[in-house]
């Protein structure tokens, strides 16, 4: 079994690359840290796992490889299709292979909790086989609390825990509390539009503001 946290989102391009980049960041220095990936899709135009070495910094050693890479920007299930295979979870779970118990893991998912992969398993699937807590990525804008406290109820119906939540947008206080009374969860911070999104940027942001009280730590000992 894994030890660390699953990074998923309330929708696809939400901005769950470079929150991974950023807890690389936040905690790489005080724990051995794994990036994974362990579906992308649309991967000739936008790999994920290039974007958090680049934003992390982050050596080969800290970057796990394996996974399936598919061409085509969609859903998992169709990408894996229109390329003539099927993706199966033993297989992919076996690409964790044998790591220390001193590990820890940033593993990111592909769209949604609950975009399919194969014909009869979603990403959740995938979360319950890992076994991760789960950080929640969300927008800050109009709409998100719809989306934060369906994706909220979906993880909470598979007994998958919740670590907390990081919105990405302009701040937006009003819908900071409803997600954090209505969804009954922390808000470990609210990420701006890193313009231009460089490694030092992240960084900087990443030291004042990520999870300042340290919320994630108890997940990652």
């Amino acid at each position: 079994m894994l030890r660390g946290l699953f990074v998923t989102g309330t929708d696809t391009g939400v901005g769950k690359t470079v929150v991974s980049a950023a807890l690389l960041h936040r905690y790489q220095a005080r724990v051995p840290l794994q990036y994974w990936k362990p579906i992308q899709t649309g991967a000739v135009l936008d790999d994920d796992t290039t974007e958090v070495r680049r934003l992390a910094g982050a050596t080969g050693a800290r970057i796990h490889e394996p996974g399936v890479r598919f061409p085509d920007p969609v859903s998992p299930h169709l990408a894996a299709k229109l390329a003539g295979q099927t993706i199966e979870l033993g297989p992919l779970m076996a690409h964790t292979g044998d790591y220390p118990d001193t590990e820890r893991w940033i593993v990111e998912g592909a769209g949604g909790v609950s975009v399919p992969i194969n014909a009869s398993e979603m990403m959740t699937d995938l979360m319950t086989a890992l076994g991760l807590p789960v950080v929640v990525v969300t927008r800050s804008a109009l709409g998100t609390i719809n989306h934060t406290l369906l994706t909220l109820e979906c993880l909470r119906a598979r007994s998958l825990a919740v670590a907390g939540v990081v919105m990405v947008g302009k701040v937006n206080r009003y819908n900071r509390s409803a997600i954090e009374d209505y969804g009954r969860i922390a808000v470990l911070a609210e990420m701006p539009t890193l313009v231009p999104l460089s490694p030092s940027a992240l960084a900087t942001w990443v030291e004042r503001e990520l999870d300042p009280n340290a919320e994630l730590w108890e997940w990652l000992q």
